[in-house]
């Protein structure tokens, strides 16, 4: 069993993350889970869900994994155990990632569990995986981009590919979702592979 960190934030495609941190459990996976107050917005706005209790609503999606393997950390919960260096993390995605969270991330702010998070996997030489959701992309997007790849981390945007024939909003989903889950090394068969 590996442990993943994801986060999710308030730019676009909330889905992305919440198909994510299903098919992570399902691997049979641990998943600690950091949500941006906006994240939380979008929750409301894209998926309408009601979220005025919000361990109520994810344990509503998350609670058939079993507890041992879901964790919910708010941003200011720095004495999760995501937050230290020590702890063993095998990998960090932040799905959909904000161009402020990128900001944050590319000049080592660490001003919440989120940032601290990806700070500690990049000074930790760990998989962090951003998956940005913004367009058109100006200079700026673009240098922050380059801080953190050079830093270590991978940009995954999030960019549906066509080749799979795709019929549905799902099957665009699930191939963003599982190329994230390629770089992390997990298991899936969300979408044909070329050549299959």
């Amino acid at each position: 069993m590996k442990t993943f960190t994801i986060g999710i934030t308030g730019a676009s495609g909330a889905v992305y993350g919440i198909r994510l941190v299903q098919e992570i459990l399902k691997s049979g996976h641990k998943v600690h889970l950091v949500v941006t107050e906006a994240g939380w917005q979008v929750f409301r706005e894209e998926l309408l869900w009601n979220t005025e209790d919000r361990e109520a609503c994810l344990e509503e999606r998350f609670a058939s994994f079993g507890s041992e393997r879901f964790h919910y950390h708010t941003l200011r919960d720095f004495n999760a155990p995501i937050a230290s260096g020590s702890y063993q993390n095998d990998g960090m995605v932040i799905i959909p990632c904000s161009m402020g969270t990128l900001s944050g991330i590319a000049h080592g702010a660490s001003g919440n569990l989120l940032e601290r998070t990806a700070d500690v996997m990049l000074k930790e030489s760990r998989k962090l995986i951003l998956v940005p959701r913004e367009t058109p992309l100006h200079k700026i997007h673009l240098e922050n981009m380059i801080k953190v790849t050079d830093a270590g981390g991978k940009i995954v945007p999030a960019m549906p590919g066509f080749y799979h024939l795709p019929k549905s909003m799902d099957d665009l989903v699930n191939f963003l979702v599982g190329k994230v889950l390629d770089n992390l090394g997990v298991h899936h068969e969300l979408f044909t592979r070329w050549g299959d």
